[in-house]
Formats: structure tokens, sequence, C-alpha cells
């Protein structure tokens, strides 16, 4: 039996959690390791059996107790949302790499139940560069069995707020092993609640990844219990059809049920676990790369068809004909409807407008409808996106700070440039400067206004530029060493455009200092957006090609620069990532 070692973590937002570490066996073994995630309700005291079924003895082997179970704060069961526990996988995972020196590249995570939705759920969401996955029986859809249960759950959470449901599983539906049946009546480390704000953020993501499982590259197994009581197996099915993945394989176990690593007959499981993360270390990682995907690929395929007229007499084109022609007439009372059909709804003067978050327009119902727009989940995410932005940049420059390095700031596409002033109004120190440039002539008289009505002349200038002229941004002075790009190379598909401003900024930031870039893996009104909105370039149709993490993270290591941290909203479409350059 490995012994294992008591720890903590301080994960995003200062929760201490607590993990398990059992250190390598083997006498100078290489730094690999293995990162066990538990099922939902338990912890990771109840995975010592598979540390040592495993008998990876070279390996180090990490396993955490969720936030809200065993010994890790929070009540039972709960967490501020299902993706505060993505983005504390994410640090879980940071920190192995910082203080155990264990490269991210020598890690392989196993997720098991809600622990392989979180797992899959970080893979679509922040491109972990890891060795590889294994998921056992995730939980993509868990059998509620009660008709219409989730809109039901939903509503009665809309209504009175988070509440707590008690799992209805027992522990002779989850393995056949009488042990694991007796441990997991008697322990009182687990955790049979879960608030409805978890199990309903559970469902939303695990849609999400299924449907863009074509988003997930890492390399992938996938454990299928064949008499799985708890959760359906078709979505299971449809994510490993649909996975991105050049390597993969997937396995139905005759018999098993839900607890696939717990079972009775669990080393069949184990044995194939096993010799899957054997064959990653042995064989060489194979070639992937996402930098032609605006050429070919899935997303491209998409943009595509986005871009097509749908047939003359379907419906969904008569319904968003029924769209455009509401908002091109009543919709003109809202502010922002008004401002996107002059401007671009994709403008910075369209932002600014959503940033502000104030309903404006004519009449009571004017400020109504601008309510409804701003309320949308897109604006939503965008103004996420904003709180995270300046999250980023107080990092940035703490980190700068820290190196005894004074804040030379630019943005190459800022719009109004406003999002830049509230974050240096946040600031302990001023920056030594500010260069913000943007290629739209009434962004730069804006953005100098806002200068003025800031008091920053003294430090700050608005130019015009291009924000994809390599030799441009390669000459910006003084040089900066915090470089912002927000909500720009989302707007564009080609990725050699995007590749050109990167290498410009990489030749103007010096090694050491930083760039904050945004990102858009996943949209649910794509289409919408398509059909019914313009955007700022001569008023055409707002058709966007989504770039996944895996695919813009690339760019960016293509260019010179590491990214150290990442933020998302919770509907996973909005990403805000700080790298450094190397």
């Amino acid at each position: 039996m490995r012994l294992a070692q008591e720890k903590q973590f301080a994960t995003h937002d200062g929760s201490p959690l607590f993990y398990r570490y059992w250190p390598a066996l083997a006498a100078g073994a290489a730094r690999r390791a293995v990162v066990l995630l538990h099922r939902g309700h338990e912890h990771s005291g109840r995975l010592q059996h598979v540390v040592d079924e495993l008998a990876l003895d070279g390996y180090a082997m990490f396993a955490w107790d969720a936030r809200g179970h065993g010994r890790s704060p929070g009540a039972r069961g709960d967490s501020p949302s299902f993706a505060a526990l993505v983005k504390d996988l994410d640090s879980f995972v940071r920190h192995l790499a910082g203080d155990y020196a264990i490269a991210s590249q020598d890690m392989v995570v196993i997720g098991q139940s809600v622990g392989a939705v979180l797992a899959a759920t970080w893979a679509h969401d922040f491109a972990p560069q890891i060795r590889g996955l294994v998921l056992t029986a995730p939980a993509f859809q868990v059998k509620l069995y009660v008709p219409l249960a989730r809109p039901g759950l939903a509503l009665i959470r809309r209504l009175f707020g988070n509440f707590f449901i008690t799992s209805y599983v027992k522990a002779k539906f989850l393995t056949h092993d009488p042990e694991r049946i007796r441990s997991y009546d008697e322990d009182p480390l687990v955790t049979r609640a879960i608030s409805a704000r978890v199990l309903l953020g559970l469902a939303d993501a695990a849609d999400r990844v299924v449907a863009d499982a074509p988003a997930i590259r890492l390399p992938l197994q996938l454990l299928i219990p064949e008499k799985d009581w708890v959760v359906h197996r078709a979505p299971q099915e449809r994510f490993f059809e649909r996975l991105g993945s050049l390597l993969k394989e997937r396995h139905l176990l005759p018999g098993f049920l839900h607890d696939t690593l717990g079972e009775r007959d669990r080393k069949l499981a184990v044995d194939l676990v096993r010799a899957f993360i054997e064959r990653l270390f042995s064989d060489p990682p194979p070639a992937d790369s996402l930098l032609q995907a605006h050429r070919e690929g899935y997303t491209r395929d998409e943009e595509e068809a986005l871009g097509r007229p749908l047939p003359l007499l379907s419906l969904r084109r008569l319904n968003f004909a029924g769209t455009r022609l509401a908002m091109r007439t009543l919709g003109r009372l809202s502010t922002g409807i008004r401002i996107g059909l002059a401007t671009g709804f994709d403008s910075g003067s369209s932002l600014d407008h959503v940033y502000g978050n104030q309903a404006r327009g004519g009449w009571l119902l004017g400020k109504l409808i601008d309510r409804g727009y701003l309320d949308s989940i897109g604006w939503r995410g965008v103004r996420v996106r904003h709180a995270h932005l300046l999250l980023a940049m107080a990092k940035a420059a703490d980190l700068l700070r820290a190196a005894g390095q004074p804040l030379h700031l630019a943005d190459p596409a800022a719009g109004h440039g406003r999002y830049v002033f509230e974050a240096v109004r946040q600031l302990p120190e001023r920056p030594q400067s500010i260069v913000l440039r943007d290629l739209d002539e009434l962004n730069v008289t804006r953005g100098r206004a806002l200068i003025a009505e800031q008091r920053l002349a003294d430090i700050a200038r608005f130019e015009a530029g291009d924000a994809f002229a390599e030799n441009e941004l390669a000459g910006l002075r003084p040089r900066p060493n915090l470089v912002t790009v927000s909500g720009l190379y989302e707007l564009f598909s080609d990725n050699e455009l995007v590749a050109r401003s990167l290498r410009g900024l990489a030749q103007a930031i010096d090694p050491g200092g930083y760039l904050i870039y945004t990102g858009q893996p996943w949209h649910p009104q794509l289409e919408l957006i398509a059909r019914t909105l313009t955007s700022h370039r001569g008023q055409q149709a707002w058709v966007m090609r989504r770039r996944t993490q895996a695919e813009m993270d690339e760019l960016v290591r293509a260019a010179g620069f590491a990214k150290i941290e990442q933020w998302i909203d919770e509907w996973g479409m909005f990403t805000v990532s700080l790298a450094r350059r190397i």
C-alpha cells in the first residue's frame, strides 16, 4: 500500500483545497504524474485502492477533495458554480506543475463520473497541454428518472434560489463489490447531497462538451460500464464519435455498474487504464496542429454553413427575417440596437454601450427593449470577459511590480479604450506609459477624449493604427511590457492574419513581458448573430468562425508566448488568457 501525504493548495479564489500525494516509489524515476478525480459525492480517500492497483511505481499520484467534498471547505455538495470547479482543477494542475516540478505534458488525468465531466470540460475550455485523459463513466446525462426533472429544477431554482437534492443512488447500484458497498455506506465523508446549481451547471457543461467534442484533441481513453444505473450511455457514445483526438480508444465493460474503477471485476478496467498510460509515455505524442484550422476543419465548415443563405421557404429563414425586421423598426427605440445598426454590433461604440449596461432608449418601451438586448447571453458573457480582463491586467501589473519593472501598457485595437482606463484606475501605481491604437477614426477620436477626461494625457496617447500590421506593432514605442488584445482576433477567421499580429507583438515585447488575449471557443447564438446582426466591416453579416482554445493557444505559443493563467465565464463562451513572452 502506497502511503499518502496530506496536503493543501490555495485555489483561484484563495480557498484551501485538500489533496493527497503519493510520491513515486521507483528510485530515479522520471517526473511523471497521474491526477485522480473522484466521483460525485466521494473524496480522495476512496481512491487509495486505485493508486495501489494501477501499480505505476514510477509515477507520482495526486487526488483532490473537490470543493464541498471530503476534507475541502464549502457547503457539502455545493460550489459557487460548476465553472468554479473547473477553474479549481486548472489551479490544481498548475499548482502541481509548479510545486512538484512536473511538466503538465508529463501528467495524465483520470476522471470518474462527475470528475470525468470536470476533466472533459477543462480539456475543452482551458486546452491544457497534458499527456492524456482517461474518462470512466462520465456523467454527461444523469438518470433522474422523474419526467421534466431538469426544467423543473431550473424553474424552482430561479424562483426560490439555490437548494439541495439528496442522491437517490444506493451503493448497490454503484458496484458489485461488497467491501466497496460497505465502505460507501459507512464513510462519514461521503456527501450524499448536491446543490441544484452544481447539478444544473454539470448538465449544461456536459451538453456543451458533447456537442463540441471535436474541440478536444488530447489523447483520450473512455471506459463505459454496460449496466450503469446512474448515467446514460448514449451521450458518452456521441462524445466519443465526435471527439477530435487523433489517439482515442473506447471500451465497453460487460456487466459493470457505475463505479468503474471500484467494481468487483475492476482488474479489467485497471489493466486497460495502466496499459493506456504506459503507451502514452512509450510512444511519441501524435503530431497535431491547428494552425491551418481556418482552411479546413469543423469550425471552418461551421463558418461556411453560416455564410450560406437558407432555403427560400425555410421556416428558419422566415424567423430570422422577422427578427431583422423587428430590430430595424421597433428595435430602433433601443439605444443599443440603434448603435449596432449604425456602427456594427461588434464595433467599439456598441461594446461601450454593452460595458456600461445601462438600459437607454426612446420612451419606456425603448428602455425595456434595450434591457432585453443587454441581458442576452452573449452580452452578459462579454461583460464577464470585461471583468476578467481587469483581473488579468491587475495580475500582470502585480507580476511586473514584483520583478521591479515599471508598467508600460499598450493595446493595438482598443476601441474607445474605456476598459483600459478602468483597469488603470484600480492599479496601486500608475503606468509609466499607455499607448492605445485603433483603425477606426471614430474610436481614436473618442479614445482621445477619454484620455483628457481621465487626466492621463501626461502618460497616455491614442493613435490610428492597424492591429495586423506586423512592422507597426514591432515598432511600438515606448516598448510595452504588457499588451492587451481584447475582442479582436475572434472577429477574424484567418489564422495568418492573427499570426502576423502576434509576431509583431512578440517583437515589441521583451522576454518576461506579458500578453493578455481573448478567445471565443463557444457561443450558443452563432447562427442568430450571423443571420440577424451586422459587423463594423461595411455592414456585412456578422459571421464568425469559432477558434477553439487549443487553436488560439497554439497561435500564441508559435509567436513565442507561454500561457500562465486563464479565465472563462460560466457558459464557456469567452476566455481571457495571460501569457508571458519567452
